[in-house]
């Protein structure tokens, strides 16, 4: 007897080669066994109660009574009524015949008399249904073809198995799914086009007629200028801004905790599986160099196809005539008359009837079964089953470089397409050189990138951090995780970025950049981020590309978002971020968006944050409201918004220290009388405006250490604004000034004055005499004539520019400014030569000492330059 484990992988072998058996084999497949089942049934019924019963025709002549006693008919007599119980005698007519005389009788005719159909049919249909079922696998089992078929079957599961496999799939999918949106997008920007031609056409007509329009004004401000942005992709370029603000197309942001994704579908390939991956596009190399050296499957399947063919038309060429064979009454004449007196018998066969219906179902059948097989034989000669050249693939995935296979990998290839085409999509991937080449990169890219050389790119700043970038590579290299004292990761352009759970051993990891990253993340490594991560920077494109896993960072400290917030047009439309209430340490927020309104989820955070920036791409924030909850606002900054005027709800945000409202449209600054409750605002940065005058009302500004009126078409300074004794840095430089009052003097403190790019034609004496603490001075690109006698008392200044002005000589009190030696003079050489060689040495001697922070002289070592993204510098 067998045992189960014995009969397990026979069972495993048959399910395997179904995979190879289209719709018609397994239906000729169900054939068979109906007709072997039909068969079995008359052969059992054969076996148990097939017989013939049989009764003599003529009369008895071996016995001595008369032929009227032997033939006697026995008239029925019918009963009275008077005597009810007296049965009627039997009718017919008498045969002397005992029980054994008819069994033996029965068993003569029933050799003799009944038709050779009637007695051997069962056993010549079971015969031929097994012939049948046999033949219809042999081509699955024949001993030159049966290795090669496992062995195909082999490295279809492996292929079906593998990760590697569905990785490439899910890969082709996203592929499909951006070229969708891409045509989508098109399409919209067509109908985006229209409605700027509009624009465009309306502003013309405006501007003829002479209209005035604000509406119209802003429009074409949008249009026409780029504010400046230090983000590379928000400076791409004015056309992705306008398709921005038209474009209907968004998809709302979904907060979820975490992206769980299909384990085959994202699971990263460790070393084991990318080296079995390997193996098995080796394995499928060698097969099907093998396979299309022989045609042996296709002519064994042909040869099976034309051999149950001409089986299903011989046995039908005998069997249907042997249907009027069979007949429930017949005649038998039996010379046996010496035994039982008679020689002619009438018979009737029991199981005629059902023998002819199951003949009839056995012939039906096997009519099917016989359509099918030509059908089969017609699919074999009108296709081109040695060539497979992969047609449904390529249109249902991105993978397109397949190669042409021929013979019987291409003819196998043909049988599992009509069984399953997804099955043929999974094992195509390993006979893609394209879907090789990733492998190859993945491998590539651990050599390439390993732990020396990721420790050899990490920087340090100036404060002792440890950093660094990574710009478009295929995903994040495994050595990463071994950088345990690196505080800033900065990820750009990276197409597939997946952290996972050894995303613990960064154990100094602070600070997090994601630059057109989509990040996906594992539940452990999410613990990890939640507990560490302080900063995050954001940059994407659409709302759509936001992380679900940022609402989880809740000890989060510092969020930097850069792109498109919005999902709906209007002024009401909502940010996609939504809640905030989940990061309860949040104390920086950073936007550079286009919000046309603060939004109202900020009052959630209004506890924490103390500081706000919005960067607003030149679009116009109109609804500023929001502000007013933020009282715990001490750094507000609203740059590029197309503020006309200061925000009312200003006056609110008591704790106030800097506000910064540079790249406006401020004209006037008439609300600066509102801001007299900010006690503590130290820092006003107001350039880049188009402010015409300051207005005495400055002076509540008491506090005032810092003003920035820089860039702005100011033609004269207030002398209110010599009233903030505590000024220490005032910035006038690219305004229409003509003089300096002398009221400079009264500003003691001041260390910083910047009045380049004015019309200056000389400095107040009073300046150099009053300021003595002026550790910075720029006034270059000016009228200037000749500098006041007295500019060598200041002592302390440290940065002195006078180029591109109108002077002949410089003075030589320029000595007694021991701070400006080592370089701290800025003028034309020429000019630099009038002074004598004394002075000229002192002053071009080094200087030890350190330079001072200024906003127009900022200085930075050659390592501390720092831009947007790795990829700028690298341009």
């Amino acid at each position: 007897m067998f045992s189960l484990s014995e009969l397990a992988p026979l069972n495993q072998h048959q399910n395997q080669c179904k995979l190879l058996k289209p719709w018609w084999e397994v239906f000729m497949d169900y054939l068979g066994v109906l007709m072997l089942l039909a068969s079995v049934l008359a052969c059992t019924e054969q076996l148990s109660r097939d017989k013939l019963l049989c009764i003599p025709l003529d009369p008895h002549t071996g016995q001595s009574s008369s032929p009227s006693d032997n033939m006697e008919q026995i008239t029925s007599q019918p009963s009275t009524t008077a005597n009810p119980t007296i049965s009627s005698p039997p009718q017919g007519r008498r045969t002397h015949l005992v029980y054994q005389q008819y069994v033996y009788i029965s068993q003569v005719c029933y050799h003799d008399a009944l038709p050779f159909c009637s007695r051997f049919f069962p056993y010549m249909a079971l015969m031929q249904s097994l012939v049948l079922v046999a033949s219809g696998s042999f081509w699955l089992h024949f001993p030159h073809t049966s290795a090669r078929i496992e062995h195909f079957l082999t490295i279809l599961s492996k292929c079906c198995e593998s990760p590697w496999t569905s990785q490439a799939l899910s890969h082709a999918a996203q592929q499909d799914t951006v070229q969708e949106t891409n045509m989508t997008n098109q399409r919209t920007l067509s109908q985006a086009s229209s409605y700027f031609l509009s624009m465009n056409f309306i502003r013309h007509v405006s501007m003829d007629s002479g209209s005035d329009s604000p509406l119209l004004k802003r429009a074409e401000s949008i249009s026409t200028t780029t504010p400046p942005s230090p983000c590379p992709s928000s400076q791409s370029c004015t056309f992705e801004k306008t398709s921005d603000l038209v474009s209907a197309q968004t998809h709302p942001f979904k907060a979820t905790v975490v992206e769980n994704h299909d384990p085959q579908h994202d699971v990263r390939l460790d070393k084991n599986d990318g080296e079995q991956a390997r193996a098995l596009f080796e394995k499928v190399r060698k097969f099907r160099s093998h396979s299309e050296n022989s045609t042996v499957i296709y002519k064994v399947y042909l040869a099976q196809t034309v051999f149950k063919l001409l089986l299903v038309v011989l046995i039908g060429g005998y069997t249907i005539p042997l249907l009027s064979s069979f007949s429930f009454s017949l005649n038998c004449e039996a010379e046996e008359q010496a035994l039982v007196g008679y020689s002619s018998f009438q018979c009737i066969h029991v199981l005629s009837s059902l023998l002819r219906k199951l003949l009839l179902a056995y012939i039906s059948l096997l009519g099917v079964y016989g359509l099918l097989n030509l059908y089969t034989l017609s699919w074999i000669l009108h296709s081109a089953l040695r060539q497979f050249s992969f047609p449904s693939v390529k249109d249902v995935i991105s993978l397109r470089e397949f190669p042409d296979l021929r013979n019987d990998l291409a003819f196998l290839l043909h049988m599992l397409d009509q069984y399953d085409p997804l099955l043929v999509q999974r094992l195509s991937v390993f006979l893609s050189p394209l879907s090789e080449r990733p492998l190859g990169e993945e491998d590539c890219l651990e050599h390439r990138w390993g732990e020396e050389r990721l420790r050899a790119l990490v920087t340090v700043d100036t404060e002792g951090s440890s950093k660094l970038t990574l710009v478009a590579l295929p995903r994040i290299p495994s050595a990463l995780y071994t950088l345990s004292h690196l505080h800033v990761l900065r990820l750009e352009l990276i197409t597939d970025v997946r952290f996972t759970a050894q995303l613990s051993n960064m154990s100094s990891l602070r600070e997090l950049h994601l630059y057109h990253c989509s990040a996906a993340i594992a539940p452990g490594a999410l613990n990890v981020l939640q507990d560490r991560l302080e900063v995050l920077h954001l940059t994407f494109a659409h709302p759509s590309q936001l992380p679900g896993w940022v609402h989880c960072l809740r000890g989060l400290q510092q969020l930097h978002l850069n792109g498109r917030l919005h999902n709906e047009g209007g002024v009401a439309r909502s940010w996609a971020l939504g809640s905030l209430r989940q990061f309860r340490h949040l104390r920086v927020l950073v936007i550079r968006s286009m919000l046309q309104r603060i939004p109202g989820e900020l009052c959630e955070v209004a506890s924490t944050l103390v500081r706000l920036e919005i960067h607003n791409e030149g679009t116009r924030l109109l609804a500023q409201s929001g502000l007013k909850r933020l009282v715990g606002l001490t750094e507000l900054l609203l740059q590029d918004c197309q503020l006309e005027r200061l925000p009312s709800a200003l006056t609110a945000l008591i704790n106030l220290h800097s506000l910064d409202l540079q790249h406006n449209r401020l004209r006037t600054l008439e609300e600066l009388s509102g801001l007299l409750q900010l006690h503590h605002l130290s820092n006003l940065r107001l350039a880049y405006n188009q402010i015409v005058a300051l207005p005495p009302c400055i002076s509540v500004l008491q506090k005032l250490k810092l003003l920035d009126l820089a860039n702005n078409q100011l033609h004269s300074v207030p002398l209110a604004l010599f009233t903030l004794r505590g000024l220490q840095k005032l910035l006038l430089s690219g305004n229409l000034l003509q003089q300096l009052p002398g009221e400079v003097r009264a500003l003691q403190s001041l260390t910083e004055l910047d009045v380049s790019g004015n019309r200056l034609e000389s400095l107040p004496s009073e300046l150099f005499s009053g300021c003595l603490k002026l550790r910075i001075l720029n006034a270059s690109h000016n009228y200037l004539r000749t500098l006041p006698r007295g500019v060598g008392a200041l002592t302390e200044v440290h940065k002195l520019d006078l180029r591109s002005n109108s002077l002949e000589e410089l003075p030589c009190e320029l000595v007694h400014c021991s701070g400006l030696y080592g370089g701290g003079l800025l003028v034309e050489d020429w000019l630099f030569l009038s002074l004598p060689p004394l002075v000229r040495d002192l002053l071009s001697q080094s200087q030890s000492s350190s330079r001072p922070e200024s906003d127009t002289f900022p200085y930075f070592s050659p390592t501390q330059w720092c831009f947007h993204s790795a990829l700028e510098s690298q341009i």
